[in-house]
Parts: structure tokens; C-alpha cells; sequence
């Protein structure tokens, strides 16, 4: 098999990506759908719209920490399932909302919280579990797998959820029907969850429930210099960079005058550049903290650039290259999270590096969209490419002063052994 999908070898994975693939398109396909309701129950606004992006990611900055301990104390696979289950239900009741027409933006406001929760405790067990399913040598290439079915699904999705809204008139009842397609989709995660096979998996005893759990994470994480400087990269990155939702929307609608089809076509865009990143990031067997600070870099000029673009075309054509340094970054973090952290504690890590990633999204996004109404679109890119440029600097600051006081703690603990 190719260095490529060795991952795939493992009957148990080949399950989980497959299910993985058929929700993610559903998912991709009801972001599009939503983001479409919100702009059509407000007459555009890209305050509401960021104002329903941070409700959805809220959850996440809240509970994650806590969903963390609940993955390292219960079965994932268990977990998933009712996580799925909790995100069908909120799709289903948002989608026969919108498709009789009794959607209302507070209605949106509240289902989309709704939604955060159980992706705030489905991100944690989903992370690690995936470390469950396959061994240390194969880790790199199922996260990078993951991305690439994630990516595939965001190619199809946003494009498809398009097409079917303007097909279907364009208005708030034709985003229903996706947002309802979606639902569906998650029945395939929670059949194929049920249909592993056990035997094959690497679970790790369940932690008992102690007091302190979580604070026991969170030192750890401290004591762990890499971790550090990759969880300041990712908090700007996710905060003020990755509002996708937000900024392609406003460009799309707001700078170049198109239509639902056109929205959906630059998340696509975007996709194709993901999934070249994510397979890329699966042929690496290893990973170097500086491959994380360069594609984060990569990430906040392309942004930059991006804002500056004239057309639509030639924004769309900067779509790709976002993706591929986005990819490259969170790819890059993910793995060597994983791979630095305890079995023990690992889902208490993964949700504080999800946390990080997704919980700055409902600080940003409403700044964000405000900056998108008050100073133009351009300046959401412009200013959060630079603000991701800003945390990578950081970032090797942090790194170098925590790796000079551990090296200077390691030289006392030595001299005081040798005097004593």
C-alpha cells in the first residue's frame, strides 16, 4: 500500500474514514446552509453571522476542558456515538425550522449553541480515539488521513450545499433541506462506530475519577515547552485567521456581488488546497516543531494577500494556498501533540489544544465580522493575517525563554546532586 493510506491497512480505520467522509460532507454542507439563513433572516449581516459562528464555537472555549476529562475516563466509542447522535437532533429541528419557514434568527442563535456542545465533547474522544485505532508508526498518517477525508468532504460539501440552495430558490426554506441532508449524515459515524471490531483497538484503561484531573492536565501541558509554543501559534491562528465562515462570505456577497453558488464554490476552493496539505502531511513519518512555524507563517501572509486580490477569480485562486498552509499547520500541531503527550492524558491534552484552536472562534468572530462591517471585508483578512504573523513571533519567544529556564532548572538539579 501506498506510504501514502498506510493507515487504511487497519480494518477498524478504514470504517471510521469512510463514516468520517459521509458526515463531513453533510457538515460542510450545512455550514454553507446556515451561513446562507443567517445572511437571509438579517439582510446580510455580517455581525449576526458572526455572532452565530461564536455561539456554535462557545461550547467549545467552555467545556472542552472538561470533555477532555470525560474522554480519558469514558469509552470514546461510546462517547462518539451520543455526541453524533446530540448533533443529528440539533440539525434535524434547525433544518424543519428553516423548511417551514418558521426560522428565526434567535431560533438559529440558540440551535447553533445547541450544536457547540456536542462537538465540544465530541472533539476531544474524536482526537484521541484515533490513536486508539491505530499504532504510534501509523498516528501521523491516520491524522493526516483525517484531514484529507475532512477536506474531500469540504470540497464536495460546500459546492453541493450551493448548487441545492440556489436550485431550490435561494431563499431561507432552501437551506432546510441541506441543513436536513446533514442530519442524515451522521447515522453513517454512528453505524460504523458500532461496527468495529474491539479486538483491534488500543484502548487504554479508563482513568478513575480523581480530584484535580483536569488541573493535572493543564500543569502538564506547562511543563511541556514545544506544546507551549504550538498552542500560542494555533490560538491566534484559530482566533483571529481561521474565519472562513465569515470572510469568504462577506467577500463573496459583499466585494465582488455574487450569489449563494459563488459563496459555496470559494469553500471548495479552499478544500482543494486542504487536501493537497493533508496529503502531504500523511507521507511525513516525522514532524518538526519548525514545519508548524513555517506553514503558520505561510498561513497569516497568504491571508494578507488574499485581502489584497482585485477579482473574484483571483481570490479564489489564493483559496488553495490558504488551505495548504492552514493544513499543513494544524496537521503538523496535532501530531505532535499527540504523539508528545501521555496515553494517560491524552484526551485532557487534545481538548486543551481543541480548546486553543476552536475556543478563540467566538472571541474573533464577533470581532471580526464587526471589523468586516465598520472598515470593509479586505480588513478581516488583512488584519487577521497579520494578528497570526504576531503569534508566531510570540510563539518562539515563549519557546526560547521556557527551553532556557528548563535548561537552567537541569543545570541546577545537577549541580545541587553533584554538591550533595
Amino acid at each position: 500500500m501506498s506510504p501514502t493510506f498506510r493507515a487504511l491497512h487497519n480494518p477498524n480505520y478504514r470504517r471510521y474514514a469512510i463514516g468520517s467522509l459521509v458526515s463531513n460532507t453533510g457538515t460542510w454542507m450545512q455550514r454553507v446552509a446556515q451561513d446562507w439563513l443567517v445572511l437571509r433572516l438579517t439582510d446580510g449581516s455580517g455581525t449576526a453571522l458572526g455572532i452565530t459562528t461564536g455561539l456554535q464555537f462557545l461550547p467549545v472555549l467552555l467545556l472542552s476542558p472538561y470533555a477532555g476529562v470525560i474522554a480519558d475516563r469514558f469509552p470514546k466509542r461510546r462517547l462518539l456515538q451520543l455526541t453524533q447522535l446530540m448533533m443529528a437532533l440539533a440539525s434535524l429541528v434547525l433544518g424543519l425550522l428553516a423548511v417551514t419557514g418558521a426560522a428565526e434568527i434567535w431560533m438559529v442563535y440558540l440551535i447553533a449553541f445547541l450544536f457547540g456542545i456536542g462537538s465540544a465533547f465530541d472533539a476531544p474522544a474524536r482526537q484521541s480515539f484515533v490513536s486508539e485505532m491505530v499504532g504510534p508508526d501509523d498516528l501521523t498518517n491516520a491524522v493526516g488521513l483525517n484531514s484529507a477525508t475532512f477536506n474531500a468532504a469540504r470540497i464536495m460539501g460546500p459546492g453541493l450545499a450551493g448548487l441545492m440552495i440556489g436550485a431550490l430558490g435561494g431563499g431561507a426554506r432552501a437551506t432546510g433541506w441541506v441543513i436536513l441532508i446533514n442530519a442524515l449524515s451522521y447515522g453513517a459515524v454512528i453505524w460504523q462506530l458500532e461496527h468495529m471490531d474491539t479486538a483491534l483497538l488500543r484502548s487504554p484503561k479508563p482513568v478513575a475519577r480523581t480530584p484535580g484531573m483536569l488541573l493535572e492536565g493543564v500543569r502538564y501541558i506547562r511543563s511541556q515547552p514545544k506544546m507551549m509554543a504550538i498552542l500560542v501559534m494555533v490560538f491566534f491562528a484559530g482566533t483571529f485567521g481561521m474565519n472562513f465562515q465569515i470572510t469568504s462570505a462577506l467577500m463573496a456577497t459583499h466585494v465582488f456581488g455574487k450569489g449563494a453558488g459563488e459563496f459555496g464554490i470559494l469553500g471548495s476552493a479552499m478544500a482543494v488546497g486542504s487536501l493537497t496539505g493533508a496529503l502531504l502531511a500523511a507521507r511525513r513519518v516525522r514532524i518538526r516543531l519548525r514545519l508548524v512555524a513555517g506553514a503558520a507563517v505561510g498561513f497569516g501572509l497568504s491571508e494578507i494577500v488574499a485581502g489584497l486580490m482585485p477579482t473574484y477569480v483571483s481570490f479564489a485562486l489564493m483559496c488553495p494556498v490558504i488551505g495548504i498552509c492552514t493544513l499543513t499547520m494544524l496537521n503538523s500541531a496535532n501530531s505532535t501533540m499527540q504523539l508528545e503527550s501521555e496515553p494517560a492524558l491524552r484526551g485532557r491534552v487534545m481538548a486543551l489544544y481543541m480548546t486553543i484552536v476552536m475556543g478563540g472562534t467566538p472571541i474573533g468572530s464577533p470581532i471580526i465580522g464587526w471589523v468586516g462591517e465598520q472598515f470593509g471585508p479586505r480588513w478581516t483578512l488583512l488584519g487577521g493575517g497579520a494578528l497570526v504573523l504576531v503569534g508566531v513571533v510570540l510563539a518562539v519567544a515563549l519557546l526560547a525563554r521556557l527551553s532556557r529556564d528548563g535548561t537552567d532548572a537541569a543545570e541546577a538539579d545537577r549541580i545541587g546532586a553533584q554538591a550533595a
